[in-house]
């Protein structure tokens, strides 16, 4: 019987001996090896990614499964794409016949789907075993295809740095050129509603709800500090070392926080090249970045724009005092209640749990909803009140205090002056509000 599983397995290179522990997934004819060594090969890639295709991958082969046999490989994609659109479930009958009872799915989730099938079957196409025509080949694009594809070329070319070295002819040849099995024409949707935390309620949130019986939560505090006044990705708060937060070298009475690429950041140790091999030479720990998700020490790193060639960018709070503020709150943590770790499983992670084991995402996220709670709110993405909301209220605070867009982009750290608008854009009602105002 046809069957398709996800499973954990564990991949040695042969050309390097490097061994990586990556997702597979396991058929009635054994585990599907070409993905595992795609996904080996692009080891660079983060967990999310891994974790995205291999699910992409595995929807396909659910689909192949439950459908009868098609010669051709576009055919059979492009079905499959279909019934992501409008789903497999015959509503009249309350049945699906092929037994997948498939709900339809969003725009953009087809699209990144169809991506990553695309990214691994060209892979495919370009080992010397394989002697196939590829799954999803290209064909001549229509002139009206052809113009869009130029349209989107010099659209992306605009934010790319040193973008007059790149090759014109391959741009010609990719826009005349289109898949069988295109992606679906994405809405442009401009929403409304800017998810951040209230401003209104941080202090309480801090002071309060990170409190319990009289005795507050320095180290919940601390991490929540510098997210919503420095702008910190949560993530990226379960890289820090406790080498990296220091005194201000002209303002002692501030603390500096610099956060380091958990890969190639400067190691604390001058005796090693970079944080994986400090890591690997002095403790037992893998940058947490490496972790597959669904292990508990698993971080994700979004990519953020380092401003050091020691591939570290610092923190600037917003408002500016509360540097002073962080700075006391994490001395009270290291005073009283961060837990050392133990000698024989030594560690560099600023937050530490009960144990003296690096603090996990997990953990903090359930520590901040029962504080979010505490205070009378309802912890929920839609009403910012989740810990990413934290950054955007400090993108949104930094459009108030008049900060420009290349300012903004450097204070949180965007490869891209744009990325920030999505943080600072005004609502509805501000624009009927200044239009009342302008008016008057």
């Amino acid at each position: 019987m046809a069957y398709v599983r996800k499973v954990n397995t564990k991949y040695k290179d042969c050309q390097s001996g490097i061994s990586y522990d990556l997702p597979g997934l396991l058929t009635e004819k054994g585990i599907i090896i070409s993905h595992v060594r795609y996904l080996a090969w692009y080891n660079a890639k983060s967990a999310s990614w891994r974790e995205r295709s291999i699910f992409s991958l595995k929807l396909l082969v659910e689909y192949i499964n439950a459908s009868q046999k098609v010669e051709k490989g576009y055919e059979l994609l492009k079905a499959f794409r279909d019934s992501l659109v409008i789903g497999t479930i015959d509503h009249n009958t309350c049945d699906d016949p092929k037994g997948l009872f498939w709900r339809p799915r969003k725009i953009h989730d087809i699209n990144n789907i169809l991506h990553h099938l695309n990214h691994y079957t060209d892979f495919l196409a370009l080992q010397d075993e394989y002697n196939h025509l590829r799954v999803n080949p290209f064909r001549k694009a229509t002139s009206y295809e052809e113009r869009l594809n130029w349209c989107a070329y010099y659209n992306k070319q605009k934010n790319v740095f040193l973008n007059h070295l790149s090759s014109k002819d391959d741009a010609k040849r990719n826009a005349q050129r289109q898949r069988w099995v295109s992606k679906i024409s994405n809405l442009k949707i401009d929403n409304d509603k800017v998810v951040r935390f209230p401003d209104k309620y941080i202090e309480e949130l801090i002071y309060e709800g990170f409190n319990r019986k009289g005795i507050p939560d320095y180290k919940c505090q601390a991490m929540t500090i510098l997210m919503n006044f420095g702008g910190v990705r949560k993530s990226e708060i379960f890289h820090i070392y406790t080498s990296d937060i220091t005194l201000h070298p002209t303002r002692p009475d501030e603390a500096l926080v610099r956060i380091y690429h958990p890969v190639h950041g400067q190691s604390p140790d001058p005796r090693y090249k970079n944080r994986i091999e400090y890591l690997s030479a002095e403790t037992s720990y893998q940058p947490r970045n490496q972790y597959p998700r669904s292990k508990r020490l698993h971080a994700g790193w979004k990519g953020a724009l380092l401003t050091d060639n020691r591939n570290f960018f610092e923190v600037i709070f917003n408002p500016a005092y509360k540097a002073k503020e962080f700075l006391n709150t994490w001395i009270s943590y290291l005073k009283y209640q961060r837990v050392e770790p133990p000698r024989y499983d030594n560690h560099p992670f600023a937050f530490t749990n009960s144990e003296g084991a690096p603090e996990t995402i997990k953990n903090f996220q359930r520590i901040h909803k029962n504080a979010v709670e505490k205070i009378g709110l309802e912890c929920k993405k839609e009403f910012g009140t989740t810990e990413h909301g934290h950054r955007h209220a400090y993108g949104y605070r930094c459009r108030l205090f008049g900060l420009e867009p290349i300012e903004i982009q450097k204070t949180m750290h965007h490869k891209s002056e744009h990325s920030c608008l999505v943080y600072i854009k005004p609502t509805n009602e501000e624009l009927r509000e200044a239009i009342r105002k302008a008016g008057e």
